[in-house]
């Protein structure tokens, strides 16, 4: 009489489980296809032990194998879950949690924006714990030459998303600082070289700011995230404790949201 197979102990499903979503990170990174050696390589692994795995996840529909190259590639059941897991993706509850700890360690208020129909709209407040604080609104909306959360919106958007509502407040703002063009686009490279913007008084005269993009899965801007103080006891320096601490913050937060700078 046969023996019944052996069901695989909880320890070996786990150990099965965490190869395989590995070797699905794996097609991921080397997306759009990869041959077997190179997914071995890459995840080192035995080429046989890879392939294994492969089949396994063919038969349930996360790989697939193109018959022409014998390459392999992601299959329609993960990009099902990673549809998915975009659309579960909300960065205002995201960034709850990361932003009230930034408040909390520096006492200075902090916001997070979205991009609206109108511009920079604050969606999130953290108000400094004082009892005076700063005026920030939930549903306000912040000019976009004229604020670090706007110029930060305005240094990663399609110049086309901005373009009008930049024309507009030139139009409005007599000698803006950032008129001319050639010095608009010097400071949309250096916002973007530095992952961060520093304000000292641009938006309200004695209140400094220090703005950080946070990116989606895609490497688009999804909201920026702002903390600001009076320039008497908050120092909006790019190389201090805070812009370091509101930097890795924003990154946190972009991870979380699926962001990967490759």
């Amino acid at each position: 009489m046969d023996k019944p197979l052996a069901t695989p102990k909880p320890k070996q499903k786990v150990q099965s489980a965490e190869v395989g979503t590995d070797i699905l990170k794996a097609l991921a990174d080397l997306s759009p296809s990869t041959s077997l050696s190179a997914l071995a390589e890459h995840v080192q692994m035995p080429a046989s032990k890879v392939h294994r795995y492969l089949q396994a996840l063919i038969a349930s529909g996360f790989a697939m194998q193109d018959a022409a190259t014998n390459h392999y590639s992601l299959g329609r059941e993960a990009l099902y879950v990673g549809l998915a897991a975009l659309g579960s993706m909300d960065v205002v509850k995201l960034a709850a949690a990361p932003a009230s700890e930034l408040r909390d360690e520096f006492n200075e208020t902090c916001f997070l924006a979205v991009w609206g129909n109108r511009g920079a709209t604050v969606v999130l407040l953290e108000q400094a714990h004082r009892s005076v604080t700063l005026v920030t609104k939930l549903g306000s909306v912040l000019p976009l030459l004229s604020s670090g959360t706007g110029l930060v919106f305005a240094a990663h958007l399609p110049a086309a998303e901005t373009r009008e509502l930049a024309a507009h407040e030139l139009r409005s703002t007599a000698k803006h600082p950032l008129a001319d063009n050639h010095d608009y686009q010097q400071q949309m490279t250096r916002i973007r070289a530095t992952g961060l913007y520093s304000v000292h008084g641009l938006l309200m005269p004695g209140i400094d700011a220090l703005a950080a993009p946070i990116f989606d899965a895609s490497g688009r801007i999804a909201a920026v995230l702002t903390m600001v103080g009076s320039a008497s006891v908050f120092h909006a320096d790019e190389n201090s404790a805070a812009a370091q601490k509101l930097l890795s913050t924003a990154q946190l937060i972009s991870w979380r949201m699926g962001y990967s700078k490759r």
